[in-house]
């Protein structure tokens, strides 16, 4: 399609839209924590799709950021990041893509959120929906999925397909949004899967996600992986609290294990022996590092989320979503927030509809 002529479909495009926003940052129980709003409408630049909303899902990252602190935002900030939907628009640059196609990602954090009926976000971090799922589903996967590919895969220095053949990797909170496709994507690379969960039904959920054994995060790691045959593990994902194991896992990691990290440490830790003594690499992971900073790879993402979709297609991956709130309003969102917050979710809660 010629530049003008995608120009001119941007411009036909609707001049406001609904979103959910806040402009003081809040506890999640006060009713303007999140409010309904009435927005212009975004402009796309030339890498840009502008993608109708459907379907957006929640993060711990969309409830950091709206934590209470001080402060008034001068104009209405709209928060979000997973989303699946419908291209509008294409910019100038942009090639893969077209009007009516069906796509799910992430976006940027440097930018306005999904929480609104119409999203510009760079193609380059886009990818295809996968066919096989509706829109409430396919919102669940791009951040998570994001995550737990570039730790695995690119961070950590396995291959997607076969990096973890005679390996052993423990996940430490294995029923999360990350943790549910991170067991999966590892034990589909080779690995023997150990999860921790806490309750039955993560218990369950981390089983059914692929996970060969269990065990209880709550208790000493060390003798329960001795237990089941394991005195050290070749690599560990931490998903729930870096500084609670930091000293755990420098114990059980094997000598050149790896250790990856997602949760920035509330205090300063010793990055010396063991870790230092055993040589063990440590990665760290922010799934908006590219595009905040427009590395010159910030297209990877979206040939992470293509590979993934077309996995989720093929059946080789098993469904991350739990439950779906509809419409996508503010008082659904907060109530999103409010359940991410309480620390006892399993997999992924998406909002569907406006």
């Amino acid at each position: 399609m010629a530049a003008d002529a995608r120009l001119r479909l941007a411009r036909r495009e609707e001049k406001t839209m609904k979103a959910v926003a806040l402009t003081r940052y809040l506890p999640i129980d006060d009713p303007s924590a999140l409010i309904d709003v009435e927005l212009p409408a975004p402009v796309i630049g030339a890498w840009d799709l502008l993608v109708r909303v459907e379907a957006v899902s929640v993060n711990p990252v969309d409830t950091k950021l709206r934590a209470p602190k001080p402060g008034v935002e001068p104009a209405p900030r709209v928060l979000g990041f997973d989303a699946a939907g419908t291209v509008q628009a294409v910019g100038a640059a942009v090639t893969g893509f077209a009007p009516g196609d069906a796509v799910y990602y992430s976006g940027d954090v440097t930018r306005p959120g999904s929480n609104a009926e119409l999203q510009a976000v760079d193609a380059r971090l886009v990818a295809h929906a996968p066919r096989t799922l509706g829109a409430g589903q396919a919102a669940a996967w791009p951040l998570v999925t994001l995550t737990a590919w570039e730790l695995l895969f690119q961070r950590m220095p396995y291959d997607s397909e076969r990096g973890g053949q005679g390996r052993c990797l423990l996940v430490i909170g294995g029923a999360g949004g990350v943790g549910s496709v991170a067991i999966q994507l590892a034990r589909r690379a080779g690995f023997t899967v150990i999860a921790t969960a806490s309750r039955a039904e993560t218990v369950d959920w981390c089983r059914a996600m692929g996970a060969h054994q269990v065990i209880d995060h709550r208790e000493p790691l060390a003798p329960q992986l001795a237990a089941l045959g394991h005195a050290h593990v070749d690599a560990a994902i931490n998903l729930a609290d870096t500084d609670a194991y930091w000293t755990p896992l420098g114990e059980i990691l094997a000598p050149q294990g790896h250790l990856g990290l997602i949760v920035e440490p509330k205090d300063a830790l010793r990055i010396g022996d063991p870790y230092k003594a055993k040589c063990i690499g440590i990665h760290w992971e922010f799934m908006f590092a590219r595009p905040r900073f427009r590395t010159p790879d910030m297209a990877e993402q979206g040939r992470i989320l293509a590979r993934v979709a077309a996995l989720i297609d093929a059946g080789e991956l098993k469904d991350i979503h739990r439950e779906t709130l509809s419409p996508i309003n503010a008082a659904n969102l907060r109530e999103a927030h409010r359940r991410l917050e309480s620390g006892r979710t399993i997999g992924k809660l998406t909002l569907a509809g406006w």
